[in-house]
């Protein structure tokens, strides 16, 4: 995890070795910095992106998913989507995503829970969460609410199945999609530029009418959490989740 401030332009980016998953670690860390740079004073605008080329967000860590003993365990990791989304909600800032590449499953909800997304012709996306025994129950809400419950439910139903870019642009995920990851950041770094230099008050009174109708979502994607974190210790999903690790 690395964090950079410049001219206030706070970019947030996570990293890891296996398609950049997240580790209870990484979703900990996340959670903390895009609270503190939404509470940070230099800080106009916040890129969210992730290191490499190829993937921009694989999801859930199948280590850590393999590991959990008891519905306690299960909670807490998955409580750690539910505290970056709402972290990413209640920030005063705007987020702008850098999407890079793939988005799968978790990927998909930060991809949702950004202001604004630009993606290359690369991002394809998939929520896979039902092929692996459990469900997109804490990212759902994310998800729906940007591309609708259309959308929302064949990604989820269909969890085996890549949706292309341009598919992910049309139900309003990406709001921009670019042929080269040079071109991306080019966008990426104007328009950072841009909101740097609007009004910081009127930028939060507009992100407060974006995510209006989300005021439960505290207790709400804890909830979920919860559902996700009795499924995880079914021994249906524990079979699926190794054949996916040796794949």
């Amino acid at each position: 995890m690395s964090t950079h401030i410049e001219h206030g332009i706070n970019t947030i980016e996570f990293f890891h070795p296996q398609s950049n998953s997240l580790p209870g670690k990484i979703l900990e860390e996340l959670a903390r910095e895009i609270h503190f740079a939404g509470t940070h004073e230099e800080t106009k605008v916040i890129i969210l992106r992730s290191g490499g080329e190829k993937t921009f967000c694989s999801g859930a860590s199948f280590d850590e998913l393999a590991s959990i003993k008891n519905e306690k365990e299960g909670l807490k990791f998955f409580s750690g989507f539910a505290n970056v989304i709402n972290a990413m909600r209640k920030c005063p800032k705007f987020i702008i995503g850098r999407i890079q590449g793939k988005c799968v499953g978790g990927g998909v909800g930060l991809a949702a829970a950004v202001d604004y997304a630009l993606a290359t012709g690369k991002a394809e996306i998939k929520l896979s969460e039902l092929a692996v025994g459990i469900g997109p129950f804490v990212v759902g809400p994310a998800v729906e609410r940007k591309i609708g419950t259309g959308a929302f439910c064949a990604l989820a139903i269909d969890a085996t199945a890549w949706r292309s870019t341009d598919w992910a642009k049309r139900k309003g995920l990406f709001a921009e999609v670019h042929e080269s990851i040079d071109g991306m950041d080019e966008a990426v770094y104007r328009l950072a530029n841009t909101l740097a230099h609007s009004n910081p008050t009127a930028m939060a009174e507009m992100k407060k009418i974006f995510w209006r109708g989300t005021e439960n979502w505290d207790e709400l994607l804890k909830e979920r959490a919860a559902i996700s974190g009795k499924l995880v210790l079914s021994q249906f999903t524990r079979n699926a989740i190794e054949k996916f690790k040796v794949k």
